[in-house]
């Protein structure tokens, strides 16, 4: 792969993350939708997970006793995860199912179903839970009511109750807002000229100070995407209290240990890499959403502005992609100020987020403090007057691009307005009054963006014109692709002319 990113041993499953306590059940029915596993697949899964240090346990799936003796050995392991893997038997009981494909996504039927049970012995009718089965399940929810008990008395006596709540209900710290205030005041003065994901990592060594909570980490990416700040120390076998976890080369699996993360609670997970890897993460960003849990991803390396690395990594499609999922805010910030919004933003909501950032320097574009956070609302006026003639929408890294065209456009008389979306999710759930205003009345209306129209066609309406990519991106100096490419001030201020 690309940048020496070799692909590590799974060992690391295993070994560097001591999952010790990591129990799988399988339940090794030999079935697929299609038929028997043998029709697409010979693996071996026991010599499998034995190669990559796992112990592995062999039962008879329907033996209870067998069951519990394998549970009780796993659960002693101190040096490995566990595999059961159970033998079973899909449909057990079914007179002519069983063990067939015919029970995986199908109703057994009423016959089938009526030999099931005749062949488990459940004569009870259906719906109907049998007093003995009750009673046991309900002395099984009371068993650990002391054991709760003495929990609440350990946490009541350590002092810590009112925190640890905090983190479980998902509440902020309190001083948080002030944190970032203040870091914001100091950005207006500073005015720093840098890469949206460096200003990242500088909101976030405000961020992980003001929240201990907070869960980092990226998949073999960390001097790139810059996920990492003093207080976010590695998580090693030997450091559990560390905040950055090294995924290697995971981003699936990133994702989807940031899913169990979140919905178990009391952490805040981020994690970082290529905006053009989220191909790899999608379905965990896709989880994410569905489930509406607040998991942040670092998305760098935002468009072609990565420069010679070439059209395998820049992202082309993908801002598009990632805004067609319900529930997941999708940020590119300009500049530092908005870089530190976005990430106010995403620390606050309960669902997840994605920051696109950019690999080149950024310059200021708000050199204003306030007390509003503007990205808030998706989209905003930065510059020019309510009246202009045109009107140019623009994010990330082109926010200065639409900037200059302005500029140019006001040099030959013609008024301009420039507007930032951070997010689009945002902008749309505005008031019809408020993405009016935005809108305008102009005469014509651009979008510049280093990715594909589709996202922008609500935004631009008929006859808008968009300045952005059009195909796959190339090889090259950043300025240069930016000129092969059209996407500049030039190009900008050509689409405004052309409809006035």
């Amino acid at each position: 792969m690309p940048h020496g990113r070799h692909l590590p041993g799974s060992h690391l499953l295993a070994g560097h993350l001591k999952l010790n306590k990591l129990i799988v059940i399988w339940d090794n029915n030999n079935i697929t939708i299609d038929g028997k596993v043998s029709n697409a697949d010979s693996t071996d899964q026991i010599a499998r997970f034995k190669a990559v240090g796992w112990n592995t346990i062999e039962i008879d799936g329907h033996d209870q006793d067998a069951i519990e003796k394998a549970l009780n050995d796993a659960k002693a392991s101190t040096d490995k995860p566990t595999l059961i893997a159970a033998k079973t038997t899909i449909g057990f009981g079914a007179p002519k199912k069983a063990g067939t494909e015919k029970v995986h996504g199908a109703p057994l039927g009423s016959e089938e179903l009526a030999g099931a049970k005749a062949a488990l012995g459940i004569t009870y009718p259906a719906f109907e839970i049998p007093s003995a089965i009750l009673d046991t399940w309900r002395a099984a929810g009371t068993r650990s009511q002391n054991l709760r008990g003495e929990w609440e008395a350990r946490l009541a006596a350590n002092g810590k109750k009112d925190e640890f709540t905090r983190r479980i209900s998902g509440k902020l710290p309190a001083d948080f807002a002030q944190a970032m205030a203040d870091y914001k005041r100091k950005l207006a003065e500073d005015k720093p000229k840098v890469a949206s994901r460096k200003a990242s990592q500088m909101a976030l060594e405000v961020i992980n100070k003001a929240v201990p909570e907070t869960l980092a980490g990226s998949a073999d990416l960390t001097h790139s995407n810059l996920t990492n700040t003093p207080e976010t120390l590695p998580f090693q076998a030997d450091n559990r209290l560390g905040r950055y976890m090294m995924y290697g080369i995971r981003e699936h699996e990133m994702g989807a240990a940031m899913n169990g993360v979140a919905l178990h609670g009391g952490l805040i997970p981020y994690g970082g890499t290529f905006m053009v890897f989220t191909d790899y993460a999608r379905p965990a960003i896709r989880l994410s959403a569905l489930m509406e849990q607040r998991v942040i991803y670092v998305m760098t390396h935002d468009s072609i502005g990565l420069g010679e690395d070439g059209p395998t990594h820049q992202p082309v499609e993908h801002l598009t992609a990632l805004r067609a999922i319900p529930n997941l805010l999708v940020f590119r910030p300009a500049d530092a100020m908005e870089t530190a919004e976005c990430w106010e933003l995403a620390m606050q909501a309960q669902h997840p987020a994605i920051l696109a950032l950019s690999r080149q320097n950024l310059p200021a574009v708000r050199t204003e403090y306030s007390d509003e956070n503007k990205s808030a609302k998706g989209a905003y006026t930065l510059l020019g007057p309510a009246d202009a003639d045109a009107v140019i929408f623009a994010t990330g890294s082109e926010v200065a691009i639409a900037v200059e065209a302005q500029k140019q456009l006001s040099e030959q008389g013609v008024s301009a307005r420039v507007v930032s979306v951070p997010s689009m999710e945002l902008f749309a759930k505005q008031s019809d009054s408020y993405r009016a205003e935005v809108l305008g009345s102009a005469k014509a209306r651009v979008a510049v963006e280093a990715g594909i129209e589709m996202s922008w066609n609500k935004l631009l309406g008929d006859r808008g014109r968009f300045v952005g990519m059009h195909s796959f991106g190339a090889s090259g100096p950043i300025d240069a692709l930016y000129e092969h490419f059209g996407i500049t001030p030039k190009a900008v201020v050509e689409a405004v002319t052309a409809q006035l």
